[in-house]
This record gives structure tokens, C-alpha cells and sequence, in this order.
């Protein structure tokens, strides 16, 4: 039986933030407000928004130009970075034809050579991004984060203060506090809204460029699922699924409806899409502001990073506390780093955790639909 939701109105706000983000970054650029195209969560939103500029998160989620990108670079990458090289070659990103700038850090090999690129078509900042988190690496993190203020400060024309980036630090850690807020509902058991409707709100707060607004608008959304769980209009007790791996949107959400249709809820997203980014905040009595947000951005738990102790202690705490039966690991075709640690993850739930999982391998087509299904009405009725 699959789970229907009785508060759609609310979760199809933030679809609509995320559908409307074209119209809404044009504005932005009719205002002359500087934009800066990202792709990942070790961006340190707060610089952006120290200089008043607007980050937007690239295209990267759709297989609609890959065959494009692929006549640059081999067939057997990872199917998120073709998408990102290709929408930026054929300008069918709109995010990427209003980016004055964009920012990449060198999270793995194959995103770094894209970059190369990538500046054929745009101007692109690369972060070097350390692949531990050691003293070293964080010294590291630490200048490079100077060294994309002084790159912002020259391509802007603008002074980015310390006051300025304490600012901005005090409304992302606000932001980051009603998102983990919203999302932790999903504690609750049994649970009061679907992962379908936790991720439309996840993801279309990324669309939301005024970033003080944002809180105000989570709220809004908390109370009204609270008061509907409260005159009981609940879903029934479902396998509870928490879901780890690469980053989740757009094409790859069939993963997300899989789960649910086939009779489990999502109630936990641990990867950078869901609560990598968000469950530490930046230490705001910290006087040294760049040591802050090193410290904040280098501890999310990322495959990339050798070891990767910070991505075990998350699943630890998260696999408690929202209850889990099962653990899904999505892995993107190619995606080395995030496939090698499967392993490793699953050791951990099956041996450590005694829960059960899964890793599924998958890309941007909408071809194995019928495979997933399978995989996971199996491995739901298992649980």
C-alpha cells in the first residue's frame, strides 16, 4: 500500500521555490546582485553571502545532456559530473548562464580534470580541498577559504569584513537550525510525512536566495505538519529507511519513491543532500571566523576523505534516533570513492548496528525504474 499524504500544500510550496528558481535568480541578476554557482557542500555559503551575492546549486541531476558531455569526456565517469560539464556546455542551465562565478573544489579526481574544462566557458574558482581531516588539512581548508574571499573581493569589485562574514554566519546557522528542525519531525514514530515531502522542502530551500526568510518559512511548515499528526491524521508504522551515499535530486529521487512505494518510509537522509550539510553548525564565539568555518566544512563526513571516521559517526547517531530498520546506500555509476566505502558501511550497520542493507548503483536514466522496484519490494518485505 503505498503512503498518501494529507498536507501536500505545504511541501508543494518549496517544489514550486525549486521549479520558479530560474525566474527568481533572472531577477536577481536584473538586480545586479552577483551569483555564484556551486556544486557542492563543502562551499562555504557564508562568503557568498558576506558580499551579498546569491549561491545557487548547478544543474547536475538530469541525464538531458550527457550525450553532449560525453563527446568530451569518457562514456565510464560519474554520471553527476557529466551532467554538470554538459549542461554547461550547451547553456541549458539557466543557473549556469547567470553564474558571474563558479566555485568547485577538488572533492575527486574526475571532478577536478572536468573543472579544466569547464573554464572554457566560465570563470571557475577551485578550491584545493584536503582529503583528511587532519591539523594539516584544516590549515589547508583554512587558506584556501581566505584565498576565495581575496578571489571574490578581486572578481566583485567588494570588501568582505570579518563583521561581514560573522553576519552572514549567524543567518546560515540559523537557516541549518529550522532545516534540522523540520527534518528531525521525522523522529517521530510513526512518522508525520513522507521522505518524498521531507526532500521536496530539503532541497527547495536551496532555491529560497533569501536566505533571512528562510526559518520563518520552516516554522510555518513544522507547525502545520505538528497540528495535522496531533488530530492523529498519521501514517501508519512502516519499515523506517535510512538513505546514505551520493547526493539525491532530480532524476535520482526514484530511488526515494521506490522505497516508498513500495511500502517503507524514508525518514532519514544522511548524504550531502539531507544532513551532511546541515547537523554542524559554525561555532559563532569562535573570534577567528576563517578557523570557524574551516573547522565546520572539512568535518562533513565525505567520501573523499581518507579516513572518513565523521561519515561512521553520523550513521551511528542517526540510525538511533529516527529509529531505523534498514539502511539504503545509493552509489552513482562511477562513483569510486562512495563505492569503495560500501564496505565499510555495511560492515558497520550489519555488524555494529545489527540493521539491515542495501547499496544500489544507479546513474541519471530512468531505465532501471523497474529493477529498483523490484530490489526494494524485496528487500522491504525482508525487513
Amino acid at each position: 500500500m503505498k503512503l498518501q499524504t494529507e498536507l501536500p500544500e505545504i511541501f508543494e510550496e518549496f517544489a514550486e521555490a525549486r521549479r520558479n528558481g530560474f525566474l527568481a535568480v533572472k531577477k536577481i541578476k536584473d538586480q545586479k546582485i552577483p551569483v555564484i554557482g556551486i556544486f557542492c557542500t563543502y562551499f562555504p555559503q557564508e562568503m557568498a553571502l558576506a558580499m551579498g551575492a546569491a549561491t545557487v546549486s548547478l544543474c547536475a541531476s538530469s541525464d538531458e545532456t550527457i550525450s553532449e558531455a560525453e563527446k568530451d569526456l569518457p562514456r565510464n565517469l560519474c554520471p553527476l559530473i557529466k551532467s554538470s560539464y554538459g549542461f554547461g556546455k550547451t547553456d541549458k542551465c539557466p543557473y549556469f548562464y547567470f553564474s558571474d562565478l563558479v566555485v568547485g573544489e577538488t572533492t575527486c579526481d574526475g571532478k577536478k580534470k572536468m573543472y579544466e574544462y569547464l573554464r572554457e566557458f566560465k570563470p571557475v574558482h577551485v578550491m584545493e580541498l584536503p582529503n583528511s581531516q587532519s591539523e594539516e588539512g584544516y590549515k589547508l581548508w583554512k587558506s584556501e577559504i581566505i584565498r576565495l574571499k581575496e578571489t571574490l573581493e578581486k572578481q566583485f569589485g567588494v570588501t568582505i569584513t570579518e563583521e561581514d562574514v560573522k553576519e552572514a554566519i549567524v543567518v546560515k546557522n540559523k537557516e541549518r537550525k529550522a532545516l534540522k528542525e523540520f527534518y528531525e519531525l521525522s523522529k517521530l514514530d510513526p512518522v508525520p510525512m513522507l521522505g518524498q515531502d521531507v526532500f521536496k522542502v530539503i532541497s527547495g530551500t536551496t532555491f529560497e536566495f533569501d536566505r533571512k526568510s528562510i526559518p520563518e518559512k520552516l516554522e510555518a511548515v513544522k507547525e502545520k505538519v505538528l497540528a495535522e499528526y496531533k488530530k492523529e491524521k498519521k501514517y501508519s508504522q512502516k519499515p523506517r529507511i535510512l538513505l546514505t551515499g551520493c547526493p539525491i535530486g532530480g532524476a535520482t529521487e526514484k530511488v526515494i519513491k521506490a522505497i516508498e512505494d513500495n511500502g517503507a518510509v524514508v525518514v532519514a537522509f544522511e548524504n550531502c543532500s539531507g544532513a551532511k550539510a546541515v547537523e554542524e553548525m559554525v561555532d559563532e564565539s569562535n573570534p577567528d571566523v576563517y578557523a570557524a568555518l574551516a573547522e565546520k566544512y572539512l568535518n562533513i563526513g565525505c567520501s573523499c576523505m581518507t579516513p572518513n571516521p565523521n561519515r561512521i559517526k553520523m550513521l551511528d547517531r542517526m540510525i538511533d534516533e529516527y529509529q531505523v530498520d534498514g539502511v539504503v546506500d545509493m552509489i552513482l555509476t562511477a562513483c569510486h570513492t562512495y563505492n569503495v566505502e560500501t564496505l565499510s558501511i555495511k560492515r558497520f550497520v550489519n555488524d555494529k548496528k545489527e540493521k539491515s542493507y542495501m547499496s544500489i548503483e544507479t546513474d541519471f536514466s530512468q531505465s532501471d525504474v523497474g529493477q529498483l522496484n523490484t530490489r526494494m519490494a524485496a528487500f522491504i518485505e525482508m525487513l
